[in-house]
């Protein structure tokens, strides 16, 4: 059995049933986190529906809070899921509005890791959105369709 991810009639992801499940489990959190709905909706007769101008908001905020801390944890915990989110933002022809430094200014920083490193800040914060592309441009080549 599987479960399908759709924008209308175009099947975006189609995962067996455990992955789907763990998948919206780790939706609902982040909705929580965030305060933002995702636009990835309720699993019906094996059929969720994705909006695409709400899961545009959700990736943007998931990008911007990724950016914004350093803490190894929550960066840990995040990226597996948020390279999810984005193969199916891209296939849902979302386009990710990724941080820039004009976005994190150094007093708006959160959830910082202590003890800090010499990775934390801003070009730390860039390398890590250049890893979390390429995790999700990798990961889209097991997300069957």
């Amino acid at each position: 059995m599987s479960q399908y991810f759709e924008l209308g009639e175009q099947t975006l992801w189609n995962p067996s049933n455990g992955a789907a499940r763990l998948f919206l489990r780790q939706v609902s959190v982040f909705e929580a986190e965030l305060g933002l709905p995702s636009g990835i909706g309720p699993m019906r007769n094996d059929d969720c529906q994705i909006d695409p101008a709400a899961l545009k908001t959700f990736v943007d905020a998931l990008l911007r809070q990724y950016f914004l801390t350093s803490h190894r944890i929550l960066i840990a915990l995040s990226e597996g899921f948020i390279a999810t989110v984005l193969v199916l933002a891209e296939r849902a022809g979302v386009e990710a509005g990724w941080p820039t430094d004009s976005d994190a200014p150094e007093d708006d920083r959160r959830d910082v890791q202590v003890p800090a490193d010499a990775s934390d800040g801003t070009a730390g914060a860039h390398l890590r959105l250049g890893r979390l592309r390429v995790m999700s441009h990798e990961l889209s080549r097991f997300m069957g369709r």
